[in-house]
């Protein structure tokens, strides 16, 4: 799906235009989406960036991947090896940032995150996806509710979780909390 991305557009408005190319009205995607039909329309318009719980949903029915979505594609016929900090792609959004690290490789099998919570930021709702992730709080503090269980981890704390279980990561401090996880399959 990669040709239906332009990366020189807005997230809203790639959103649309893949939409748009698979041929789905706004209602039909908000029917499979479970989102509302003005918060599609809000979305593509650019208005409001969406939740990564949001997005998630939204590429489910485009059948895309966060990474895929957000990914420039990588002109070399080989992987890069070294990834500069201003080659991360952020995926993150309202005071949450995901930097992903991610060399273009389609086939790779681990996804690896730059994680910065600001103080009160969380990622919302509770996401849900197939798969395991560890992670390791580098700075600050973050709570983690994992299925309804609440757990509040400091810096040196490590997590491993079954993300097919509901989560959310809430930085309930007064500091930013960075953390670094990795995931499977790498496709968030």
């Amino acid at each position: 799906m990669s040709e239906a991305r332009n990366t020189d557009l807005a997230p809203g408005s790639r959103l649309a235009a893949i939409r748009q190319r698979l041929g789905l009205s706004q209602r039909k995607v908000a029917e499979l989406s479970g989102l509302t039909h003005g918060a599609i329309c809000t979305i593509e318009q650019d208005k409001v960036s969406p939740a990564v719980s949001s997005l998630q949903k939204l590429l489910k029915v485009y059948g895309m991947s966060l990474s895929e979505f957000f990914a420039e594609p990588v002109p070399a016929k080989r992987n890069k090896v070294v990834i500069e900090p201003e080659e991360l792609l952020e995926i993150g959004s309202r005071g949450v940032s995901f930097k992903l690290v991610h060399n273009g490789n389609r086939k790779r099998t681990l996804g690896l995150l730059i994680e910065t919570y600001a103080p009160g930021a969380s990622t919302g709702g509770h996401l849900k996806h197939q798969g395991e992730e560890v992670g390791t709080v580098l700075e600050g503090e973050i709570e983690l509710t994992v299925d309804g269980e609440c757990h509040r981890l400091r810096a040196g704390q490590s997590y491993v979780i079954d993300t097919g279980l509901p989560h959310t990561f809430t930085n309930v401090s007064e500091r930013e909390c960075r953390i670094i996880s990795a995931h499977t399959p790498p496709n968030l």
